[in-house]
C-alpha cells in the first residue's frame, strides 16, 4: 500500500513518529532540498501541516538519507532488525493485525532455531555435505563474528558488535558471497536469541520510521515505499515474486548450481529449491552474473544467454540496454522496480476480478496457494481491491499456477495455448473494460437486471462508485488531466467534488455525477448548490472554474430549463450515452486531445456537433 493511501488512514498521532524522523532528514539539508521547500511552501515549509500527497512526495525525495539513516539502525546486532525486517519485506505483508504480525514473528523464530540445530552440526562436522571450499568460508566468517562479539569480556565491557567491526564483517560477508540466510544463521550461532514482546517490537519499528500502526484496528502498515528501501539495506534487489519470476526461466542445471552454492538439497523438488534461493536472501544480481554459469565459461557465452532470457523469456520491451552482463543485470533491477512502483495493474481491474472469479471455479486450491506463498491472513484472499493494497497483481498471480494448471484454465476458457500461456490469458482479460463501458448508461440507471444478463456483476452500493470512476476514465481518455491530487486538496469533509479536470494557468472544469433509477433527473436546486459550493471552494483556493458538467443517463425537461435560466454556475449537461458516442468518434479521429472548447457552449451537450467537429 502507498505511502499517501496509508496516512490517509492514520490519526495525527500514529503519524508522529515518522514524520519526527522525516522532519530531522530535512533540517540536515538533504540533496533536495529546494524541492521540498517548494513542496512545502504551502504548508509554512510545516510538515506536520502539509497533506498526506505532499508528505509522500517529499519522502520519495528523501529516500537516499532515509536509506542511510537505517543502515546506522542495523549496525545494532542485538535489536533483531534483520529478523523483523526479513517478515516485512516479504510478498504480502505489507499490512497485517498486531496477531498476524506476532504469529509470523514466532514463526521466523522457530523456524530460525531448528536451522540454527542444524548449521551449527553443519560447520563442525569435518564429513559435512556442503564442498570444503563453502564450508572453509562459512568457518572464517564464524570465527571473525566470534571475535567481534565477544572481545569486549577481555575490558571487562558488555558483549557486544561496534559499528567499525559491523562495517568490517558486511564487507567480509559480501567478498565470501554469502547470503543474507547464511550471514543470519552465523550471526545467531554466536548472537543470543531472545523472543521480544510483539508490543514492543511494534512501538520500536514505529519510532524508527519503518512501520505505522492503528491503535483503533490493531493493524500493522508497512509503505511501498519503506519496504523497497528496506530490501535495498537487506541487499534484496529485487522482490521475491520478481526473483521468481526469473528462476522459472532457467534450467535445472543452472538451479542447482545456486543451490550447490548455497547449501540446498538438490534432492528437493524444483519448485522447492526456487523457493529456498528466495529464502537464502541470495543477491539477485550475483545469481545472473555468476552463479548460474559452470567455472570457465566465456564472458560472451554469459552475455548471449542473459540477453535471451531477458529478451525472449521475460519479453521486456522496449528492449534493455546495456553494453556489459552487470549494466544489463542493472537495468534489469530498475525495471522491476519501476513496474512494482506503478500503479497500472497490467489489465483492467475489472479484468482482474473477472480473472480472479473464473480462475477460482477452475482451480480451487488457488485461495490456499495464494494465502500461502503470500502470507496473507484473510481466509477469502482472491479479491481484486484486496491483493491490489498489498501490490499483487495479475502476473503475480498467474505464476504461482504450474504450467498443467494454466493449460488446463486456458481450455477450459478456449483461451490460446501455444506460446506463453500467461501473456494469453492477460491478453484475454485486458479488454474487459470494455464491457462496462458498453454498459455505462446501464450502470447510470443502477438497472442491475440488465447488468446481470450482460455478465457483470455489481452490488447497488458500488454502482455510484463505478459510474464516477468510468467517468473519470472516459475524460482521461479524451485526453483531460484528471487531477486527483488537486481534487484531494480542495476537497473538505462537507464538500467533495467527484471529477475535476485541470486545463493549467490555474484554470479548472468541474464534473459532477449522478446515477438514477429512472429516467429525467430532476434535482436542479440540490445539485446546483452543490456545483455553486465547489465553485466558492475553488476560488478561496485561488483557482478559476470555468465550466461546470453533469454527468447522469438522463435529464427531464424541467431541469434542462432550470439549467438554461443559470448563469453563475456556467453549468452544461451531458448523458452517459451521449459522452460514449463521443468518446466513440474521438478514438476515431487525429486529435490527442478533445477541445475543451466543445464542452463550452450548449446547455444540453449534444453528441452530434462535436463529433462533426472533430471529425473535419
Amino acid at each position: 500500500m502507498k505511502l499517501e493511501k496509508i496516512l490517509n488512514r492514520l490519526n495525527s498521532f500514529e503519524k508522529n513518529s515518522f514524520l519526527k524522523i522525516v522532519d530531522n532528514i530535512i533540517a540536515n539539508n538533504p540533496r533536495k532540498s529546494k524541492e521540498i521547500e517548494i513542496i512545502l511552501s504551502d504548508s509554512n515549509k510545516d510538515l506536520k501541516n502539509a497533506d498526506n500527497l505532499n508528505v509522500a512526495k517529499v519522502f520519495n525525495l528523501i529516500e537516499r538519507e532515509f536509506s542511510e539513516y537505517l543502515k546506522t539502525e542495523f549496525a545494532n546486532t542485538t535489536s533483531q532488525l534483520d529478523i523483523l525486517v526479513d517478515i516485512v519485506i516479504r510478498d504480502g505483508n505489507c499490512i497485517m493485525s498486531r496477531e498476524w504480525f506476532n504469529k509470523l514473528y514466532e514463526n521466523e523464530l522457530k523456524q530460525l532455531n531448528v536451522k540454527l540445530k542444524e548449521f551449527k552440526t553443519t560447520i563442525s562436522s569435518n564429513k559435512a555435505d556442503i564442498e570444503a571450499d563453502r564450508l572453509r568460508d562459512y568457518r572464517i566468517y564464524n570465527a571473525c563474528i566470534h571475535t567481534a562479539y565477544w572481545n569486549d569480556q577481555e575490558n571487562n565491557l558488555e558483549p557486544k558488535i561496534t559499528n567499525d567491526e559491523q562495517s568490517i564483517l558486511l564487507t567480509l560477508a559480501k567478498q565470501l558471497e554469502l547470503s543474507q540466510e547464511e550471514i543470519k544463521l552465523i550471526n545467531y550461532s554466536i548472537l543470543p536469541i531472545n523472543k521480544q514482546d510483539i508490543d514492543k517490537i511494534i512501538n520500536d519499528l514505529k519510532i524508527k520510521g519503518l512501520l505505522f500502526y492503528s491503535k483503533k484496528n490493531h493493524t500493522v502498515y508497512i509503505a511501498d515505499e519503506i519496504v523497497k528501501i528496506l530490501r535495498k539495506v537487506r541487499g534484496k534487489e529485487v522482490a521475491d515474486k520478481f526473483f521468481r519470476r526469473v528462476l522459472r526461466l532457467l534450467k535445472d542445471p543452472q538451479i542447482n548450481l545456486v543451490c550447490k552454492k548455497h547449501n540446498i538439497s538438490l534432492k528437493l523438488p524444483r519448485e522447492e529449491k526456487i523457493k529456498e534461493i528466495i529464502k537464502k536472501g541470495t543477491s539477485f544480481s550475483r545469481v545472473l552474473q555468476n552463479e548460474i554459469f559452470r567455472d570457465g565459461i566465456k564472458v560472451t557465452e554469459k552475455k548471449i544467454f542473459i540477453n535471451a532470457l531477458i529478451d525472449k523469456g521475460l519479453k521486456i520491451t522496449p528492449a534493455l540496454k546495456g553494453a556489459t552482463i552487470e549494466d544489463k543485470t542493472n537495468n534489469l533491477i530498475q525495471y522491476f522496480e519501476d513496474i512494482e512502483k506503478d500503479d497500472k495493474v497490467g489489465i483492467a481491474i475489472d479484468g482482474y476480478e473477472k480473472l480472479l472469479l473464473e480462475l477460482h471455479e477452475t482451480l480451487p486450491k488457488l485461495n490456499a496457494i495464494v494465502k500461502e506463498e503470500f502470507e496473507l491472513q484473510k481466509e477469502n484472499t482472491l479479491k481484486s481491491n484486496y491483493l491490489l493494497d498489498y501490490n499483487i497483481k495479475p502476473r503475480d498471480i498467474l505464476e504461482l499456477i504450474d504450467d498443467k494448471d494454466l493449460e488446463n484454465f486456458c481450455k477450459t476458457k478456449s483461451l490460446k495455448v501455444r506460446g506463453n500461456k500467461i501473456f494469453n490469458i492477460l491478453e484475454a482479460y485486458e479488454d474487459a473494460d470494455n464491457l462496462y463501458f458498453e454498459n455505462f448508461e446501464n450502470i447510470g440507471f443502477r438497472n442491475l437486471a440488465a447488468l446481470k444478463e450482460n455478465g457483470i456483476q455489481l452490488k447497488e452500493s458500488e454502482l455510484g462508485i463505478k459510474f464516477e470512476d468510468l467517468t473519470k476514465s472516459i475524460f482521461s481518455m479524451l485526453g483531460f488531466k484528471v487531477d486527483e491530487g488537486l481534487r484531494k486538496k480542495l476537497n473538505t469533509k462537507k464538500n467533495k467534488i467527484d471529477i475535476l479536470l485541470n486545463l493549467d494557468n490555474n484554470e479548472l472544469i468541474i464534473i459532477e455525477c449522478k446515477t438514477v433509477k429512472e429516467s429525467g433527473y430532476n434535482k436542479f436546486s440540490s445539485v446546483s448548490r452543490q456545483i455553486k459550493s465547489y465553485f466558492e471552494l475553488a476560488q478561496a483556493n485561488d483557482y478559476k472554474v470555468i465550466k461546470s458538467l453533469l454527468v447522469t443517463p438522463d435529464f427531464s425537461d424541467d431541469f434542462i430549463n432550470d439549467c438554461e435560466l443559470e448563469y453563475e454556475l456556467n453549468l452544461s449537461l451531458i448523458t452517459a450515452a451521449s459522452l460514449i458516442k463521443i468518446l466513440e468518434g474521438f478514438k476515431d479521429s487525429k486529435l490527442k486531445k478533445l477541445p475543451y472548447n466543445l464542452l463550452m457552449r450548449d446547455v444540453l451537450i449534444k453528441e452530434d456537433r462535436i463529433l462533426k467537429a472533430i471529425n473535419k
